[in-house]
């Protein structure tokens, strides 16, 4: 405990209040800290959605994940929670639903199968005699809260693998779990309340139907469900008997005065469960809409994410490898090595400012400079390589080169084998450099806690060299082909 926490206890406790202001107090300050909770998740998920950093050809392939972060950030705005109502075909997730709103607003009817797709309703809670304690629904400094209640397709039916992701789905979007069921839980019903409980929401167990077993009957179910079925996964509170759709037994006298019996639809028993929803919804409030808001904007956002990058990836291997290949060539072309030397240094920077402003990281020519050289220095082994190697076989190739014209163009074959493979080591390091790059940049700029030798190492450990090789030599081989046949022409 901090010391202004032990100086409000002691203030308390010390300054003769009474228990009525003490449970005040607390509650002033859990109200406090709840909306800034909220507040802040809501700025993050603000910031979110207005700093995704996405190009026209990401966005392109992001639509429903970006929509789903403005509806998360929309769901915040007005301050809507959500439950929904999981259970098997015929349980009663509909009038469950409707006996809660007071209407029939929900779909129901004799076949299996009714809600075909999610539906939803708004809920606007109303002040009344029977439930004064819907005023604990306001939601401090917002206004009334609003109750989306959402109902599911049946767990089990056709296409269930489908219709399970589909549960997964809004298990993870929404605040407060529903799971009906109508007797003694069956193996599917208990691995779907297994699967919704990791969601890691609040749930509540309804065991409708109770008007259709006797009392004696319907404790015993009851008691089965809480003491041997759920005891791992729910608490005794976390279970609620209702009769959604009660029917009613009714003698009627005839015209001819005889008596028939009719059955009519009774009054719906939910109040328990109604109070447990405002129970839950009171205690949780604000914080309950934010953790579970922010912990599904966190998938969410790990898709776009995901996403950007691979899309950023791709592009980015496009760009490394026109570097390496407008690199390979100018060596390739270029007979005078300090000239070789220099022209590789300057076109490995610009393809680090490529993929800086690739990767939306902003980088001056210095700062590209700069970072080459710290990858060059990272490299140690294979940059020493390159420039014995270029030194050696630019020498070689210019000596070959100039006797060309001596030897009739016998030299020539040679002259483009040394030139072809000068091409190709030059390359393999703009490779490397850009594969660094990459790695760096994607890391946000950063080379994280291993520094840049250790990723620079194990980047270059990673890569086939025999394979890069061979693929800058052939691409390289048909550009110089052509190239000396053109001239020639």
């Amino acid at each position: 405990m901090n010391n202004e926490s032990s100086t409000l206890n002691h203030s308390i406790f010390n300054d003769g209040w009474n228990d009525q202001e003490v449970e005040q107090a607390f509650s002033t300050i859990e109200a406090i800290q709840e909306e800034l909770n909220y507040k802040q998740a809501h700025h993050s998920l603000k910031d979110l959605v207005n700093n995704l950093d996405l190009s026209p050809q990401e966005q392109a392939g992001l639509e429903q994940e970006i929509d789903h972060l403005v509806t998360l950030l929309d769901k915040l705005e007005q301050s809507v929670v959500q439950i929904a109502a999981f259970g098997m075909v015929g349980r009663g997730k509909s009038s469950v639903l409707n006996a809660v709103l007071g209407q029939d607003i929900f779909q129901t009817g004799p076949l299996h199968g009714v809600t075909r797709s999610i539906d939803s309703a708004n809920w606007t809670l109303v002040q009344d005699d029977t439930y004064p304690e819907v005023q604990r629904m306001i939601i401090s400094g917002v206004g009334n809260t609003q109750i989306q209640l959402i109902d599911t397709p049946g767990i089990d039916e056709v296409d269930g693998e489908t219709r399970e992701a589909l549960a997964r789905k809004i298990a993870k979007q929404v605040d407060l779990i529903l799971f009906v069921v109508s007797g003694d839980i069956t193996k599917v019903e208990f691995n779907a309340l297994s699967q919704l409980r990791e969601a890691g929401k609040p749930m509540i167990l309804i065991f409708n139907k109770i008007d259709q077993y006797p009392e004696a009957d319907r404790m015993a179910i009851y008691q089965k469900i809480r003491d041997e079925r759920v005891k791992e996964l729910l608490s005794p509170d976390e279970i609620v008997m209702v009769a959604a759709c009660p029917l009613v037994t009714q003698a009627v006298r005839e015209a001819d005065g005889r008596l028939k019996m009719q059955r009519r639809r009774g009054t719906p028993q939910v109040d328990q469960l109604k109070l447990k929803i405002l129970e839950i919804l009171h205690r949780e409030g604000k914080s309950l809409v934010a953790l579970n808001t922010m912990l599904y904007a966190d998938e969410v956002n790990d898709q776009v994410v995901q996403r950007k990058m691979a899309i950023r990836e791709e592009a980015a291997n496009e760009v490394i490898q026109k570097g390496v290949m407008i690199k390979a060539l100018a060596i390739a072309l270029n007979p005078v090595t300090a000239v070789d030397l220099l022209t590789g240094a300057v076109i490995d920077v610009a393809m680090i400012l490529s993929l800086s402003r690739l990767y939306a990281i902003p980088m001056t020519q210095q700062g590209a400079i700069g970072l080459l050289q710290k990858i060059a220095f990272a490299m140690g082994g294979i940059s020493a390589s390159e420039f014995l190697a270029s030194f050696g076989l630019s020498s070689l190739k210019g000596l070959l080169g100039l006797s060309a014209p001596i030897t009739g163009g016998i030299s020539l074959a040679p002259y483009l084998s040394v030139a072809i493979t000068q091409g190709a080591v030059s390359g393999m390091s703009s490779y490397a450099i850009g594969q660094a790059t990459k790695t760096y940049l994607a890391n946000d700029a950063s080379w994280g806690p291993d520094g840049p030798k250790a990723v620079v190492t194990r980047i270059l450990d990673s890569l086939d060299e025999a394979s890069i090789l061979n693929r800058i030599k052939w691409e390289l081989s048909a550009k110089l082909k052509k190239h000396y046949r053109q001239n020639l022409e």
